[in-house]
């Protein structure tokens, strides 16, 4: 038996190797858990495809696949249900070889959280013997909202919206009347609105950096609060993990290290969220960091780099500026790894730059 509780780990050499077809039985979760790797390459895709096809040739069919961490968490609370959930399931389907009193006796001598595992293997079983009763059973009844697709007046108006609550009227006014003017020059080359759509997301997104201020609203605006007590019931402690570039110890790369905060943080963030204004000022203590004046001047160099394009923008290159406008969207994570994306983007930039120069005929020795 292969109880494969991580699909990537299943799907493995060391896994499907040990495979023989007609022998051997898979039940495998379905849950996508994203690998280290992902933290540095933001692209990549879960193959998820191409591991079941794999598993299900290497057991020649003889498998099962079931979302374990989805049902086990709805059902129970929390995802670490997701192994005795899975124990359970393959228990029903004759898998193990053990008497049910052997398993329930491991889970009693393991004495770790036991009615907890004890539930969590018998929902495993229910899943095996009745899937539809308990897919109804983790999934209630919601009303169902049509979403209708936002067309780009309200992406600018949410946007404008949240940036005043980021940091000002004048803030968000700066973003709103440049986004104006982008909008006014493709209408008069009507060639469509992708430089608009494109502007109006990435300016956004490089203005709603999220930094000390913004950490310190996002906690106590109350949706977290909420989210914690709607996800969790009873007593518990929330510790943050957090590496303030003022704060934090470096490693030996001179990457900072993250540290945990006890639930007094609570207090520091209420107080800091009130200091927003501070946010690129003189006064600003955290202003600066390295972290904090690139994120500033990516903004600066991204509305000097629209503004060139507007002067020049046509048909002929409108492609070319759009794409040029969205290449903030390869600007991901913190710290270095913010760092080494950008770093990738400005080499990126600067060749859609002089395709854009050449297209709009600029003498680029001037």
């Amino acid at each position: 038996l292969i109880l494969g509780c991580d699909m990537l780990t299943a799907g493995a050499h060391d896994a499907i190797s040990k495979t023989r077809p007609g022998r051997t039985v898979a039940v495998i979760n379905i849950h996508q858990q994203p690998p280290g790797p992902f933290a540095q390459n933001p692209d990549w895709q879960f193959p998820a495809q191409q591991i079941r096809a794999l598993i299900d040739e290497s057991v020649d069919s003889r498998a099962y696949f079931i979302d374990a961490t989805r049902l086990a968490t709805a059902l129970l609370g929390d995802s670490i249900a997701t192994n005795l959930f899975m124990l359970g399931f393959a228990f029903q389907n004759g898998l193990i070889p053990l008497q049910e009193a052997s398993l329930l006796h491991a889970i009693e001598l393991n004495g770790v959280a036991v009615e907890s595992n004890k539930q969590a293997f018998n929902w495993g079983r229910r899943a095996a013997a009745q899937p539809e009763l308990v897919e109804k059973l983790a999934t209630p009844v919601k009303p169902v909202i049509v979403q209708m697709p936002q067309n780009l007046e309200t992406l600018i108006r949410r946007r404008v919206a949240f940036l005043t609550e980021y940091q000002s009227v004048a803030y968000a006014r700066r973003y709103e009347d440049l986004v104006a003017k982008v909008r006014a020059s493709e209408a008069g080359i009507g060639a469509g609105d992708a430089l608009s759509k494109a502007v109006a997301k990435y300016l956004f997104k490089l203005m709603a950096y999220k930094d000390e201020y913004e950490v310190a609203r996002l906690y106590t605006s109350g949706e977290f609060k909420k989210r914690l007590h709607d996800s969790f019931e009873g007593d518990f402690k929330v510790k943050y993990n957090l590496a303030p570039p003022l704060l934090a110890k470096r490693d030996a790369q001179g990457h900072l290290v993250k540290a945990q905060y006890g639930a007094w943080m609570k207090y520091a963030f209420s107080a800091l969220a009130k200091f927003k204004g501070l946010r690129g000022t003189a006064l600003d203590p955290f202003g600066y960091t390295p972290e904090r004046k690139m994120e500033r001047g990516l903004i600066r160099d991204y509305e000097s780099l629209i503004v060139e394009m507007l002067a020049n923008l046509s048909p002929k290159n409108h492609r070319i500026a759009a794409e040029l406008a969205s290449l903030p969207e390869r600007i991901r994570g913190f710290g270095h790894v913010k760092d080494l994306n950008v770093v990738a983007v400005a080499a990126e930039r600067d060749r859609l730059l002089q395709q854009f120069r050449n297209g709009a005929g600029i003498d680029l020795a001037a």
